[in-house]
């Protein structure tokens, strides 16, 4: 295999099944162990090369999970009012939710002035972590009034919201206003996205408003920046 260092010739050989199509974004490498057994080396080589391929933006590591294909950054148009599922519709990959939190509780004043409902009225409170494939990238609280959505159940929340309330509820979705902001990971983000404590990210909040007029949740969002990017269009006024 010619006198180039072993870490380098495991990251050009896994280097090309990525670029053969045989591992595609998002799918595990194989683990530490099984590297260490197919090229007979030491786990600091295999190590080694992760992590140039990591250093080359070609693999992600995910703490606890493992090594996978680096996807590409999901696209959130700020200008397109869109669900998680829809905004990776075309990328034809696999998607769920993990619904952490799934309870009714009284609405504080501050809660009731982001929906515009009385003080005490009873909100769904719903905190789920968004996955592509196996890996976390979003972590979404979310509150919306229960006398709005009597009949909303887990199962919903595992899928698309949006979907819920257009195609079930009958409710036509208007526009959203939102607020996007730099922040440190708190520790719970931390856990649940796998994030680098030391590192900022991306907090949006946003409230959804119907047709009529009413709001219909109030939202916190917290994003993995090596996972999204932002974009919108600015047009200068004539």
């Amino acid at each position: 295999m010619g006198s180039k260092p072993l870490y380098r010739q495991i990251a050009d050989a896994l280097r090309e099944k990525i670029t053969a199509g045989e591992l595609k974004p998002g799918d595990a490498l194989p683990t530490e162990s099984s590297l260490q057994e197919a090229f007979g080396v030491s786990r600091v080589t295999v190590r080694q090369a992760l992590k140039l391929l990591t250093e080359e933006q070609i693999v992600e590591s995910v703490q606890g999970s493992g090594s996978y294909v680096k996807e590409e950054r999901v696209n959130y148009d700020i200008y397109q009012l869109t669900g998680f599922y829809e905004k990776l519709a075309d990328r034809n990959v696999e998607t769920h939710s993990d619904v952490r939190i799934f309870e009714v509780l009284k609405a504080d004043a501050t809660l009731a002035e982001k929906l515009r409902i009385p003080a005490q009225d009873k909100v769904w409170h719903v905190k789920r972590v968004r996955f592509i494939k196996q890996k976390p990238v979003n972590l979404e609280e979310t509150w919306m009034p229960l006398a709005m959505f009597p009949d909303l159940t887990w199962e919903v929340m595992e899928n698309s919201k949006y979907h819920y309330i257009e195609q079930v509820k009958r409710m036509t979705i208007d526009r959203s206003e939102q607020e996007l902001v730099p922040a440190m990971p708190s520790e719970e983000a931390v856990c649940a996205l796998a994030l680098d404590p030391a590192k900022p990210i991306l907090e949006k909040m946003s409230r959804g408003f119907l047709k009529d007029g009413r709001v219909f949740e109030y939202s916190r969002n917290v994003f993995n920046s090596d996972d999204y990017k932002f974009t919108l269009v600015a047009k200068r006024r004539h």
